[in-house]
């Protein structure tokens, strides 16, 4: 879809908004022309000495009348039209933020966070504009055009009329030469904008570690400049739409020139009367508007298709997960892998290959195996970040890609890697899986995570709030409070991916203690716990060893350590090592 595609929609939609502006737009042109007429009438009156007196005033009073009903007209149709304006701009950044939302990971991969902000406010903005004040100014501009011309040739003197446009033509052609500039450098503009807001989200996010190596200043540096690139951009665009103006100038000046010239011989010949001169010197300034609002137009108009142009492919993007399913989720049921496959895109081997499990309502499926073996990618076949490659994932009776995302989603209660916490206070992170939550069923959510001390000795308790990323806590912290938010959840399968890893063996035995009173507490969950510390899954009903992308040993803890040189038996007399020394320590 083009931007004149996408506007002409837009208006059809909101009609209403546009034809009152129009209409408005349309009086004032009336009124505008109608001016210059009156005041040459006014002044051939008073030069032939038939206007003085009460006669004068009230011509003078209307002339500010029509002033006074011109300057409501103009708040009026900028009411009216920004109203509508900003409607496309909400519907525009709404419709962004959806398709966002439904994205997996593919896209996000190929996309970067401070462009896509910026595609959010920028851009979206500039064609806006585009849909706003360049339509209604083009609009504008072109119906006074029309009607002083017509008043210049029709109503004063023909001949003068077509002597004053014979520099028009050479503006026409400057203001294309112009505009091509000006698409050129807003798309630069626009882009280099994009990295000054990529670098900013990156430095922002990374502040800690860019403080930890010593690199502030070195991002410090950088980023003045991208600001000075960006800032050069801007310019150059600016510089490009300001050579409008004197187009503009030294046309206007070059017929007001001939206007005079041929003016004043046609005066002198006593073919044009001083009233009627003065009407046409008034008619040629009255092009000065049309004038700068066709230069203002191209600029918004360019602006706005550079900015499309940037923005369309994301909205017409393709969604790179399948969302036809509309079965709902199973209460309770047996979540099956059956020779399930893997790769991503640049990986030299798969992540995961002919994997089969089955996980039963109720019981406990540990997931172990070294680094890369494929254990985070297996949770996230179940999120359906990604699809599988091969092979299927079944629910109960239905494959995933039948579920609905929303239900299958709202059937999962997990806790990632790297736990994201909003800019909110604790107990609405907490609760956000279950806003309607009571405060006393967060507080034994976050007694089961062993987070709920290190909450009562923050300043506001469970109101504080953390900042965004939860900046003001440490990792075990936040990856505590992740967990007490999927442990308030009511999802009938909870999936965690290495979420102990950040904290001691001592909190780990408290969660892992509370596990187990929740399962005797929720029989029916279902569990599926990834973690490189072995002691995490010791209580699970089966336990899976995953080495590259295989399944290499199965069973459970005693029947795992019972298989001499297997990976999991050595694995866990090194943990058990290990912690022994930390003990003595």
């Amino acid at each position: 879809m083009t931007l004149k595609q996408m506007i002409a929609g837009f208006v059809r939609r909101h009609w209403a908004s546009y034809a009152a502006s129009a209409l408005m737009l349309l009086g004032i042109a009336l009124l505008t022309v109608w001016i210059p007429r009156q005041v040459g009438h006014v002044v051939d009156g008073m030069v032939a000495g038939s206007l003085h007196g009460e006669a004068l005033l009230r011509q003078l009073a209307l002339l500010v009348g029509c002033g006074v009903s011109i300057y409501l007209l103009r708040v009026g149709w900028r009411l009216a039209l920004f109203a509508a304006a900003y409607r496309l701009g909400r519907e525009l950044r709404t419709r962004l933020y959806k398709v966002l939302t439904l994205q997996g990971p593919v896209f996000f991969q190929a996309k970067r966070t401070g462009d896509l902000m910026a595609l959010a406010t920028n851009d979206i903005d500039a064609v806006e504009m585009a849909a706003g004040e360049a339509l209604l100014a083009a609009f504008d501009g072109s119906l006074t055009l029309i009607l002083v011309l017509s008043m210049m040739t029709l109503g004063v003197d023909w001949r003068l009329g077509l002597a004053a446009l014979i520099p028009f033509p050479f503006m026409a052609y400057a203001f294309w030469r112009i505009s091509e500039k000006v698409h050129q450098a807003w798309q630069s503009s626009l882009g280099r904008f994009s990295g000054l807001n990529q670098h900013v989200q990156e430095g922002l996010a990374g502040v800690r570690t860019l403080r930890a190596l010593g690199l502030t200043e070195r991002n410090a540096m950088q980023f003045s400049e991208l600001a000075d690139s960006a800032g050069e951009a801007s310019f150059q665009a600016q510089r490009w739409e300001a050579a409008f103006e004197p187009a503009v100038g030294m046309t206007l000046g070059a017929a007001l020139t001939i206007a005079l010239g041929l003016g004043g011989y046609f005066v002198a010949k006593q073919e044009l009367t001083i009233g009627q001169l003065t009407a046409f010197t008034m008619y040629l300034g009255q092009l000065i508007w049309p004038m700068f609002a066709a230069g203002w137009v191209l600029s918004l108009l360019e602006r706005g298709r550079a900015a499309w142009d940037r923005l369309s492919p994301v909205l017409e993007a393709p969604i790179t997960l399948n969302d036809s399913g509309s079965q709902p989720l199973p209460a309770s049921a047996t979540l099956r892998f059956d020779n399930v496959g893997f790769g991503y895109a640049l990986a030299e081997r798969a992540a995961l290959s002919q994997v089969s499990l089955t996980l039963e309502p109720g019981h406990i499926l540990g997931l172990v195996g070294p680094t890369g073996a494929g254990k985070s990618t297996l949770l996230q076949l179940v999120l359906r970040q990604f699809e599988p490659s091969g092979g299927s994932i079944h629910l109960g009776a239905y494959s995933l890609p039948e579920l609905s995302l929303q239900a299958l989603r709202q059937g999962l209660a997990w806790v990632p890697q790297e736990p994201f916490l909003f800019s909110a206070s604790i107990a609405e992170n907490i609760a956000l899986a279950k806003p309607e939550a009571t405060p006393a069923e967060i507080e034994a959510a976050a007694r089961m995570a062993a987070v709920h001390e290190d909450i009562t000795r923050l300043p506001q308790g469970y109101a504080t709030e953390i900042g965004e990323r939860g900046v003001t806590l440490s990792g075990g912290q936040r990856q505590r409070v992740a967990i007490a938010r999927a442990l308030l959840s009511d999802a009938p399968l909870l999936l965690l991916d290495d979420a102990l890893s950040a904290v001691d063996t001592g909190t780990e035995t408290q969660i892992l203690a509370h596990l187990r009173e929740l399962r005797l507490l929720r029989p029916e969950r279902s569990s599926l716990i990834v973690s490189h510390r072995l002691s995490a899954v010791v209580d699970a009903d089966h336990i899976v060893v995953l080495q590259q992308g295989r399944i290499s040993e199965q069973g459970s803890h005693a029947e795992l350590l019972a298989l001499e040189g297997g990976w999991y038996a050595t694995q866990w007399r090194y943990q058990q090592l290990e912690a022994s020394i930390d003990a003595q320590d």
